[in-house]
């Protein structure tokens, strides 16, 4: 750890100027308590920096929470070893392709089976909270159960002792980007509105007691229940496919579902504060969590170790290095096959801005993070599906 200023701490043995000057600014809102912590995986955001843990007192900032409520991942750990796998891993591949929709905007034609509970679930919630999820998508019922693109991944992958575990990374979708975008730009208008002056706009606040917060607290905890149970509706179908697959029923031997865009009541040095996480998982003390690395690269299976600097967080991955245009402009396709050496994937050059060269190197990270958690399981990549 490295105390960058009274009021930041840092885990990160790789920064660049840009980073901390943004997360300096972030530091310096006056309810910022005790300070705001970056992760080993911190890398330039939106207004708040990515892999930073914001603790704040009496208000929230929408833009830290970011546009994707809710993100994170789930794993499950299943009977199988390597050796009891078919040897066809395209058609695993491409059934899953089959059953989960991809890319940005593709959802499902209607709600399946599976799906109907969960809907239920989050229709009673939304009428406890006083919204109508449609005013912000008619069809946010076919989102659940959708991948999205970006680094939004499904994977089959093998431990150390070559145990198979179903990997996949996903948050709100649609539905939640549009509240998140809602209530970001009602925190400016009234910045505005009350003639505050900001370091910079995406620091625009929510102040607790006012019925802008209480409002986004509603919206904000629904989109990260959706968000959780997207994530368990896609690991069902996963599972299905993987069944149809071996021939064999999946027996679930164990199964996490953590955020990592997120925001929580919690108490820390000694004040009841909100904390939210823009790429970092909550790391209480024996906690399950989940690290994934890029494409081609590790991922972790951890547990938290309770660290009060870090309020008790850790890194959600690897961190982006190369933004998106720059590493399309950096890395080539056939850098892309190299890196993706041994692992099914679908063979395209729409997935070169995650080639793993962009983001930061996953061992760096887990080594700056080795204060944070304990690794549990170290996993490599068999199977990848992304959406363009």
């Amino acid at each position: 750890m490295e105390r960058l200023s009274d009021r930041l701490v840092s885990w990160a043995s790789l920064l660049d100027e840009q980073t901390v000057a943004q997360a300096r600014t972030s530091s310096t809102m006056p309810f910022i308590h005790p300070h705001l912590a970056l992760m080993p995986d911190a890398h330039l955001g939106l207004g708040a920096t990515v892999g930073s843990v914001i603790p704040t007192l009496g208000a929230i900032i929408p833009a830290a929470v970011g546009v994707d409520i809710g993100c994170g991942m789930i794993a499950v750990r299943t009977q199988f070893h390597a050796s009891e796998l078919p040897a066809d891993r395209r058609e695993l591949r491409e059934q899953i392709e089959r059953a989960i929709p991809l890319s940005a905007g593709k959802y499902n034609r209607k709600v399946v089976a599976t799906a109907a509970p969960r809907v239920a679930e989050l229709e009673e919630l939304a009428e406890r909270s006083g919204f109508d999820p449609a005013s912000y998508a008619g069809n946010w019922r076919e989102q659940l159960g959708s991948l999205g693109s970006g680094n939004h991944f499904i994977e089959v992958s093998l431990d150390e002792v070559d145990r198979v575990w179903l990997f996949l990374h996903s948050g709100s979708r649609g539905v939640g980007n549009k509240i998140a975008q809602r209530h970001i730009g009602i925190a400016r208008r009234l910045a505005k509105q009350w003639w505050i002056e900001l370091p910079d706009p995406d620091l625009a606040y929510l102040v607790e007691g006012t019925p802008e917060f209480t409002r986004y607290i509603a919206e904000l905890r629904w989109a990260q229940h959706f968000a959780l149970l997207n994530r368990e509706e896609m690991m069902d179908r996963v599972i299905r496919q993987v069944s149809e697959w071996t021939g064999v029923p999946v027996e679930e031997q164990e199964r996490i579902n953590c955020h990592h865009n997120f925001t929580e009541s919690e108490e820390h040095f000694g004040k009841r504060v909100w904390v939210s996480r823009k790429g970092a998982i909550q790391a209480d003390v024996g906690r399950p969590g989940l690290i994934p690395g890029s494409m081609g690269t590790a991922s972790y299976v951890v547990e938290g170790l309770g660290d009060p600097m870090s309020l008790n967080s850790s890194p959600h991955g690897a961190g982006r290095e190369y933004s998106r245009s720059k590493a399309r402009k950096t890395f080539t396709h056939e850098q892309l096959r190299e890196a993706m050496a041994g692992i099914e994937f679908r063979d395209t050059d729409a997935f070169i801005d995650e080639i793993p060269q962009a983001y930061k190197p996953i061992d760096r990270v887990m080594a700056d993070a080795s204060s944070l958690v304990a690794v549990r399981h170290t996993l490599r990549q068999i199977v990848n599906v992304k959406g363009d």
